[in-house]
């Protein structure tokens, strides 16, 4: 596997999440825990070691085989967030997603991040990207349409998030 990094500025990186993270990562997620059940279903799962361990060599196994680009974002040796693409080959398309720790929303790093992942994307000869996101998270969304992407549409209960299903936000951005 080639190694993937990138300089974001003010002190911020983009790298490879790979499995010397697991520890950080479960550290950040049972953090935001509260946040990221308002907008994740997989954060209705057990977070334990052995879960994002998993997940993360289910992400490595992908990025082996050029479906995937799974990263975290670093503040100096600290990760702060997470930023990846997932890749359909077939369609020629890619979907975004991306989720800071709450104290670092605001500093423009997501932003940053997912800026180099569509670049990525389009560098890669990927015809469409798409963001898909709770209608409810409006940074998510806000961030979406700064980045130039297109609302296309509201999936009705898409989201289960534990004891409900919250709708869902379209976002498309032609390359």
């Amino acid at each position: 596997m080639a190694a993937f990094g990138r300089d974001l500025g003010d002190g911020y990186t983009l790298t490879l999440r790979d499995l010397t993270t697991v520890d950080q990562v479960l550290e950040l997620v049972r953090a935001n825990l509260g946040r990221l059940r308002a907008a994740e279903p997989w954060a209705w799962d057990p977070q334990d070691r052995e879960t994002i361990g998993l997940h993360t060599e289910r992400l490595l196994g992908q990025f082996a085989m050029d479906r995937a680009l799974p990263c975290v974002i670093r503040s100096d040796d600290r990760i702060v967030g997470v930023a990846s693409l997932t890749f359909d080959p077939y369609l020629g398309q890619a979907s975004l997603g991306y989720w800071v720790d709450a104290g670092q929303e605001g500093r423009g790093v997501a932003g940053q991040a997912a800026r180099v992942l569509v670049e990525v994307a389009r560098a890669r000869g990927t015809a469409r990207l798409e963001i898909r996101t709770g209608v409810d998270n409006v940074r998510s969304r806000t961030l979406a349409e700064r980045l130039g992407f297109a609302h296309e549409g509201t999936l009705r209960g898409a989201l289960p998030l534990g004891p409900v299903r919250a709708d869902v936000a379209v976002y498309g951005l032609l390359l």
